[in-house]
């Protein structure tokens, strides 16, 4: 072949391509992983890029096409291995060996402005060795649907894995659970790690402890380096990992966020949110409020999602004990509910508009809010931003003005619950000066935003995309999602 007929290399200058990727886990070796190969899609329509993001990884918006984001998370052009990851994990407390990344697979590791170590991750790109007979895809609904979660989760100060791209691709697909056939997408996820608590539970099943020391020295290395020189750093690991799961789960407590399937397979071993399918914001406070119609005992409900998370958390031990002594994963554990209860408590204070409150009022104003909002069934959601939008200093001069001004509020004399809580809160305010008003109605404010992501507003959004294929309601709600309004 003379030069004049050698092919050109259309990725050289594609900013995605020439990221400094680490290979992390493939350095780990293919005990971990395998190969996989990407589908090959009859079609490329671009319908997310997130923009915000390509700062965050040192590049330039402007110089980042669409057709880059195509070529790179599209037609997976230039990078080699692809890697679907080995899993087990515990399932509506069944044990499943026969998991693993059977819709997905690493793309690449590159290291963020924050000097942090970040996946690209993959959902709908194909079958692979783990697929157990599916089609390896994903639905656009399903795309859309981790878009808007992810974004919602990360404006409400929750810990997550962000989505980088979204693209359609042409293919019909058959569910269940969908009416069909329907549309298709692959999307591209950023986290922290796919490495999951059940990656751990398949070496266990395989009786490789070795294994799983290597892998847990790889975890620590890249994602709890200040535990390197540490000469008890498996214990303070497990300890952290606990205290960073229970803060995420009072996280997504206080958002009113419900994750859908809590199964060790879903629980990232950096303790993030990722991989939340059949998710739900509840729309009033139900403890027993359940996001997937699968889940026909509650497990993954609500309010069990703090014992859930503690639980996993505790049958990780087991393939843990191989390298960490038990009484060092108990007295771990240990501290869960402390560390549970002092982020929820934080997090709904400022819900309220307080960055800190003194003991007791701060618990019995948390007990009478959750009590109001349990009884009345009001709007979770609608409640704090009525308080951030009616908000005025005049509350301070007797208890029947707080919120008195909104409609979703019972009168006067027309709940015993709600009246103490009025009366407790203005005290509460009466014990602050005039100036710090302008401050508790600026920490409402940023802590409760208007647009809440429930199923009727996800709807609202898809019946366009699906009758008309009219984009532009769901790129609304992002902005509104991206700029907390």
């Amino acid at each position: 072949m003379t030069l004049a007929e050698t092919p050109k290399n259309n990725n050289s200058g594609n900013p995605f391509l020439t990221l400094n990727y680490e290979p992390a886990i493939e350095c780990l070796g293919d005990d971990y992983y395998n190969e996989v190969a990407a589908e090959e899609f009859p079609q490329h329509i671009l319908r997310w890029r997130n923009d915000v993001l390509l700062p965050h990884l040192g590049l330039d918006t402007q110089a980042v096409t669409d057709e880059h984001f195509i070529t790179a998370f599209g037609k997976f052009q230039g990078r080699k291995p692809l890697l679907a990851l080995c899993y087990h994990g515990y399932q509506f407390g069944e044990y499943n060996p026969s998991l693993g990344d059977g819709r997905g697979f690493l793309y690449g590791q590159v290291r963020a402005t924050d000097g942090e170590l970040y996946d690209f991750g993959t959902k709908g790109s194909g079958r692979t060795p783990y697929s157990r007979g599916g089609d390896g895809m994903l639905t656009l609904k399903g795309g859309v649907r981790e878009v808007l979660a992810a974004e919602a989760l990360h404006y409400l100060g929750v810990r997550t894995s962000r989505c980088l791209s979204m693209i359609e691709t042409g293919l019909s697909l058959w569910r269940g659970d969908e009416p069909s056939p329907t549309r298709s997408s692959v999307m591209v996820r950023m986290s922290s790690s796919h490495i999951r608590f059940g990656t751990f539970e398949r070496l266990h099943y395989q009786k490789r402890p070795d294994l799983s020391k290597k892998l847990l020295d790889h975890v620590i290395e890249y994602y709890y380096q200040h535990l390197v020189g540490e000469t008890d750093k498996y214990a303070l690991f497990y300890a952290e990992l606990v205290k960073r799961v229970a803060k995420l789960v009072a996280q997504w407590m206080a958002a009113g966020f419900c994750h859908g399937v809590l199964n060790t397979d879903n629980m990232s071993i950096t303790g993030e949110s990722f991989d939340y399918g059949p998710y739900a914001f509840i729309p009033t406070f139900d403890p027993y409020f359940t996001a997937a119609y699968f889940d026909y005992y509650r497990r993954y409900c609500y309010g069990h999602q703090p014992g859930i998370c503690q639980l996993n958390l505790e049958m990780l031990q087991e393939p843990l004990k191989a390298i960490i002594d038990k009484a060092d994963l108990e007295v771990g554990l240990a501290t869960f509910n402390e560390h549970y209860y002092a982020e929820y408590h934080s997090l709904m204070l400022k819900k309220l508009g307080f960055e800190q409150l003194l003991q007791p009022e701060a618990d019995e104003l948390l007990k009478l809010t959750i009590q109001f909002l349990q009884d009345s069934q009001v709007g979770y959601h609608q409640f704090f931003y009525e308080m951030a939008r009616t908000f005025s200093p005049k509350w301070r001069d007797e208890p029947a003005s707080v919120m008195n001004s909104s409609d979703i509020v019972p009168v006067p004399g027309a709940s015993p619950i709600f009246d103490n809580w009025c009366i407790l809160y203005h005290k509460i305010l009466n014990n602050f000066g005039f100036d710090s008003m302008d401050v508790i109605a600026k920490t409402l404010a940023a802590h409760n935003p208007k647009t809440a992501l429930l199923r009727p507003v996800i709807e609202s959004i898809w019946e366009p995309i699906i009758q008309e294929d009219n984009w532009q309601p769901f790129y609304e709600l992002v902005k509104r999602i991206q700029s907390s309004t």
